[in-house]
């Protein structure tokens, strides 16, 4: 406890650190917002669906307890890496919201409706409707999430395998419970590893802060 007591006075005795968190954690609100509006106004325009390869292939199945919850574990994980090392907190948050803002940008931009035999999300995981409409498609959020954590945590091979495991389950998931188009999985990693490399130019300081050693 000592120690990571230490870990905080070290980080947030630099006032640039403790302003670039405050920035962080505006980018990420900020994002939200954006994000939020953007689901509206693609639900809004969202037109007829598509069939796909995979989709119109296989039937549907009950997935909603972990699409409902795979992203609470998911987001667990990665506040308590983040508060275990508070080095990590600019670079984590700040590339979580500019994640959210280019997929928001992204889901403005097509309108295909959801695949008509999707699931619906049973009483006790309804709640996550308020954070999609649906509509909000391209591109998958669940499978691009954690690669972006993976992609962050490159470095720690363990973690680095289950984060990439993880997004790669909640492909199949959302895939399975017909709730994304396969294009808006396969994309996913395409799109995100581009994000990631726009993080590392646009946030290039907290990077620094991510990779740099303990100060006793």
């Amino acid at each position: 406890m000592e120690e990571l007591r230490s870990r905080y006075r070290n980080h947030f005795s630099r006032k640039e650190f403790t302003i670039s968190v405050c920035i962080g954690v505006f980018l990420l609100l900020t994002s939200f917002i954006i994000n939020f509006y953007a689901g509206m106004y693609a639900t809004e325009k969202a037109s007829n669906f598509v069939q796909d390869i995979i989709l119109s292939n296989t039937p549907v199945f009950d997935v909603d307890i972990i699409f409902a919850y795979g992203p609470i574990f998911l987001w667990a994980i990665i506040t308590a890496l983040g508060l275990y090392e508070p080095k990590r907190i600019p670079f984590i948050l700040k590339s979580i919201a500019l994640f959210l803002v280019i997929r928001s940008i992204f889901i403005t931009l097509t309108h295909i409706g959801p695949f008509p035999d999707h699931i619906l999300l049973d009483r006790g995981t309804d709640w996550i409707s308020k954070f999609t409409s649906g509509a909000d498609l391209f591109f998958s959020a669940h499978t691009g999430e954690p690669y972006l954590m993976a992609l962050i945590f490159w470095d720690q091979k363990y973690l680095r395998l289950i984060l990439i495991g993880i997004s790669i389950l909640f492909g199949i998931v959302v895939l399975l419970g017909h709730l994304h188009y396969s294009i808006d999985v396969a994309s996913a990693y395409f799109i995100t590893f581009s994000i990631y490399r726009l993080a590392e130019i646009f946030f290039a300081k907290d990077k620094e802060y991510f990779h740099e050693k303990m100060v006793s």
